[in-house]
This record gives C-alpha cells, structure tokens and sequence, in this order.
C-alpha cells in the first residue's frame, strides 16, 4: 500500500466516526435532501472555510478541520442520492448505509490512484487554500448542472464533481491533520 493509499484510509477513519455517530443520533435523516439541498449544504462548508482562510480570527473555535471532514462525508451523501430513488425508504439500516459510504471512499479512493499515478502526486505541492477554490469552483459547476436538470454538453456529471470534492477535502485533511502529527 502506498503512503498516500494509507494516509487516505487514515482520514476514512476519521471522517467514517464522524458519519458513524451522526448515523447513530439521526439515522438517515438527510435522505429526505434533494441533492440541491446537498450541493448547497456543501456550498456553506466551503464558502466558511474560505471565509476562516482569510480572517485573522473567528467567532465560532471550530476551525476548517471540521468542514472538510463535512465536505468529504456529504460528498458522499450526494452519492448516495444520486444512486437511490427518491421514492425508496428515507430510513435505511446501518449496516447497508456504512457499506454504501465505504462503497464510495472506496471509488474515491480508486479515482485518485489513477489521477495521482498520471499527476505524478501534484496536489502535495499545493496550498491547501487552492483545495478550496477548487472545491468552491467543483460546486458551482454542479449547480449549474443541476440548474440545467443533469444535461451536459462535454462535461461530466454531479457524481464526477462530487467524487473531486471529496478527494480535494481528503488531501486537505492529509495536510491539516495527517502529515502534521
């Protein structure tokens, strides 16, 4: 296993405790979301990382660590919208919700070994303020896309934007938290 395949299972761990407890004190709640909802819920994270990026000081102690782990885990959230029918269960049992969520930090994982093998691990040499842009730039395409009712021209879909979002937060929280230990 490579250190950066380790370093993304580290932050899963991570990241999979926060969506674990959640899962335990509201179940699926967030399944009654439209995947609108989701993109604007992953808007507000985002928007407030940038905003603490340029600020000297904050109101609310918390700092971006939270809010990436929060892109990462409604990033996948998203996913699973988009893979379940509106008219299924809002309730789903822990068991089929945590294998989804691995289902898909297992593709995530997937798709950055392939992006990280043809970039040559690029990302460790930027700020992570340029995560956030990205992040905050991956957004805005999807809600286009989502204003434009899921049709594209060339692009790709909500999904392949989601899946960046979610890589772009996980080399972040490398960054915050992995490598600074």
């Amino acid at each position: 296993m490579s250190k950066t395949q380790a370093q993304f299972y580290a932050v899963k761990d991570i990241c999979l405790q926060i969506f674990e407890s959640k899962l335990d004190d509201y179940g699926t709640a967030w399944r009654i979301m439209r995947p609108e909802s989701i993109t604007d819920q992953m808007y507000i994270k985002a928007q407030r990382i940038r905003s603490i990026e340029g600020k000297t000081e904050t109101k609310i102690d918390e700092g971006i660590v939270p809010e990436f782990i929060g892109l990462v885990n409604y990033g996948i959230i998203g996913l699973i919208q988009l893979e379940l029918d509106a008219d299924e269960s809002l309730e789903l049992d822990k068991k089929t919700t945590l294998d989804l969520y691995s289902s898909y930090y297992e593709n995530a994982t997937k798709l950055m070994l392939d992006k990280n093998h043809d970039y040559g691990e690029a990302w460790r040499l930027m700020r992570v303020s340029s995560y956030t842009d990205l992040i905050l730039m991956k957004i805005h395409r999807t809600k286009q896309i989502e204003d434009n009712l899921g049709i594209t021209k060339i692009s790709e879909g909500i999904d392949a934007n989601y899946y960046d979002i979610i890589n772009y937060s996980i080399f972040a929280l490398i960054k915050l938290i992995i490598e600074t230990t």
